[in-house]
């Protein structure tokens, strides 16, 4: 074997480290041979049932572990903290750093040649990837798998997007709790994560088109038994790449970040994309900005028909031929000079794989559902660092629009407020949300898709413009600014808007400019008060602290870059 295996630091020594170092291991029933220079492969497990998207990993895991001792390795499985979306409190998002800290120093610390990431929901892809791109080990991704299409009363249902359908349905009378109780079940049928193109579909697509999966892995569903050979084979290819010495600093080049952002547009991806990928960038030394995401993606076509943007789901997108078939009528907008986890590029990879079996679900590049579809950057003096719109899920009538300002200046405030009958608010409005990015919530939690007013809702209008420095669940659907950058808590102009402004929003000339004048702004500034931080100890101080603007992925300052894979120090 030509690559010196870092984990022979560790079980090599010949000395009372290493004694400590094997025997320990053994008490597991590991014979001798273990350690005997094979590639110690670390599996990092997600698993949680409190992330119930994740909750089926044991499964997975242990397919890993058939696949890594077929090709010789030694499989270690451990777990990191597991950040579930829908249920972990204030926001995922908060946590996710943590948790990308968590992976980074138990990669680093432990005896590890190369590690194999389990990931399903929303957080645990991008912390995963982050901790491990700051290491710099071979690295591959298994995700997890999407859920079964969703089935109520004979018609197909997505999880998340629906769940915005039921709640305006129960505000309008269209749909009883008992209604509701039983679209619970019939949404949520399986294992896996939501089957919309929703964030966590999103982030399966992501680190597929960066080269950290196997070909096909992103759209498998998570009952399918395919799912646990793709499991079992990337066992077997993280072994070969520790030999190979294919770490994932050389798979995740600036051209592979290319790649992602323009398939992100073709398959409608969620608007979360952005801010993940950049937190990615940042770990790994690409200098990714912003308007990237606008100059690579926003003219792309959307070559996927899936909820929220369209009308299927990502069961029908794996039977039509999964992401080989998007990328297949990409491969000239596609950069080939990328190398992935097999050893070749992407259109290398899916030779002989790129038969479309529904055109209805997935469109030829030149006939597509959407002639643009990637996420808009918007900017002017209400986002001087930029927002972000994502057409395929928003009015198109709206994409042009001025109005006034109806402002609610906490989450708090907007749920107090939003049924009042005397809102003074109406479909022409602009609904403003304040305080909710990532220093002001604390965390930047996906709430600026805002409900519309029950009085609104009740006149058949479904969408408003909706404006915030947080963010939008990737199931969601409306016309919602987001990520606005400066946030308000650290006294960005959003936190100066006043109800009865007027805000312009024109997507095609990429501007979000708040009509009032500078002299007034400077006015309002001087006489801002910043919040009070949500917290002053433990993780969360720290957060608040160093974490970084929407723009820059919001990630903390001291994470860029990598920490390398060296540990020079024993233990005992």
């Amino acid at each position: 074997m030509s690559t010196h295996l870092r984990s022979h630091d560790w079980f090599g020594k010949k000395n009372k480290d290493g004694i400590i170092y094997r025997s320990w291991m053994k008490n597991q029933g590991m014979p001798t041979d273990m350690f005997d220079g094979r590639p110690v492969i670390g599996i990092c497990n997600t698993f949680s049932e409190l992330t119930p998207c994740n909750a089926h990993f044991r499964d997975h895991a242990e397919a890993v572990k058939r696949g890594v001792l077929e090709a010789g390795g030694f499989p270690v499985e451990f777990p990191i903290m597991s950040l579930g979306e829908t249920l972990l409190k204030p926001t995922a998002m908060l946590f996710r750093n943590l948790a990308s800290m968590d992976a980074e120093e138990s990669i680093r610390g432990n005896p590890m040649d190369g590690v194999v990431l389990l990931t399903g929901c929303d957080k645990t892809t991008p912390s995963t990837v982050m901790g491990a791109a700051s290491v710099g080990l071979p690295t591959i991704v298994v995700p997890g798998g999407p859920m079964l299409n969703g089935r109520y009363k004979g018609q197909t249902i997505g999880s998340g997007t629906h769940v915005w359908k039921f709640d305006e349905d129960m505000k309008t009378g269209k749909m009883s709790q008992e209604d509701v109780e039983f679209a619970e079940s019939c949404m949520s049928r399986s294992i896996g994560h939501c089957m919309t193109m929703g964030t966590a579909s999103t982030m399966a697509v992501m680190v597929e088109a960066l080269g950290l999966t196997l070909s096909g892995a992103a759209a498998i569903p998570a009952a399918d038994s395919r799912k646990k050979v793709m499991a079992q084979l990337s066992g077997r290819r993280i072994v070969q790449m520790v030999k190979e010495n294919l770490t994932i600093d050389k798979i995740l080049t600036r051209e592979a970040f290319e790649n992602a952002i323009k398939v992100n547009a073709a398959v409608g991806g969620s608007s979360n994309f952005i801010i993940h990928l950049i937190a990615i960038a940042g770990r790994i030394g690409v200098d990714l900005s912003l308007d990237d995401f606008d100059a690579l993606g926003s003219k792309i076509p959307l070559l996927l028909n899936l909820m929220p943007s369209g009308k299927y789901l990502m069961e029908d997108f794996y039977y039509a031929g999964g992401l080989p078939v998007i990328l297949n009528e990409m491969k000239e907008h596609l950069h080939k000079n990328v190398i992935t986890v097999t050893g070749k590029n992407h259109h290398e990879n899916i030779i002989g794989n790129t038969d479309n079996y529904n055109e209805d679900v997935i469109a030829a590049y030149d006939k597509p559902f959407i002639p643009e579809a990637g996420c808009v950057v918007v900017k002017g003096n209400l986002a001087t660092n930029g927002a972000v719109i994502k057409p395929s899920a928003a009015t198109p009538a709206l994409m042009k629009h001025t109005g006034r300002a109806v402002v609610f200046e906490s989450i708090e405030d907007y749920n107090a407020r939003i049924d009042d009958p005397e809102l003074d608010i109406d479909e022409t409005c602009v609904m403003v949300l304040k305080y909710v990015g990532p220093v002001g919530y604390p965390g930047m939690p996906e709430v600026g898709n805002m409900a519309l007013p029950k009085k609104i809702l009740e006149k058949g209008i479904k969408d408003m413009v909706r404006i915030s420095d947080g963010r939008m669940s990737g199931t969601a659907y409306g016309t919602a600014v987001l990520h606005v950058s400066p946030e308000s808590a650290i006294g960005g102009v959003l936190a100066l808007v006043q109800n009865g402004d007027m805000i312009e929003l024109n997507v095609e000339k990429r501007l979000l400019h708040l009509h009032v004048s500078d002299e007034e702004l400077a006015k309002r500034k001087a006489a801002w008060v910043a919040p009070q931080p949500a917290a002053t100890r433990g993780y969360v101080s720290l957060y608040i602290k160093h974490v970084m603007g929407a723009d820059k992925g919001a990630d903390l300052d001291f994470l860029q870059g990598s920490s390398g894979c060296e540990v020079t120090r024993d233990s005992h």
